[in-house]
């Protein structure tokens, strides 16, 4: 059975992005989570987004830019099947962990090398990089 979330590409000006670790694991992840019954991806990532950290964002800021999936970071045999956002934040904007998230990092989308989740090593990311978005962010 697919586990079905609402992520984000969350890039300061800087070009750096957010990546979040959840308690008890040891992969960074997009920041986000799984949508409830009755919920769009858009509701889902806005409440997500505010319990795991802090930010306050309405769906009108945020831009699709498509479904992906990939195995799931912590549970083994399932699959993520993900909605992906873009959301562009000004300077200073703070980040507080909360939920269950252990700990938030702004890291350099091309040369970071740390831990990554399935979705954000082998799809978000490497698509990032590579300007696979730049005509959905563009429109």
């Amino acid at each position: 059975m697919d586990i079905m979330i609402a992520v984000a590409l969350v890039l300061r000006p800087d070009g750096r992005t957010l990546l979040v670790r959840k308690a008890g694991t040891h992969a960074f992840q997009q920041p986000g989570g799984r949508i409830s019954a009755g919920e769009t991806a858009a509701a889902a990532l806005c409440r997500e987004l505010a319990e795991e950290t802090g930010l306050r964002v309405d769906a009108g800021q945020m831009r699709a830019l498509g479904r992906f999936r990939a195995r799931a970071a912590n549970e083994p045999g399932r699959q993520v099947v993900a909605d992906l956002f873009l959301l562009h934040l000004p300077e200073g904007v703070e980040i507080v962990p909360g939920a269950e998230i252990a700990e938030a990092r702004w890291v350099d989308p091309a040369c970071d090398d740390i831990p990554l989740a399935p979705l954000t090593a082998e799809e978000i990311l490497p698509r990032w990089v590579s300007g696979a978005f730049a005509r959905l962010q563009a429109g």
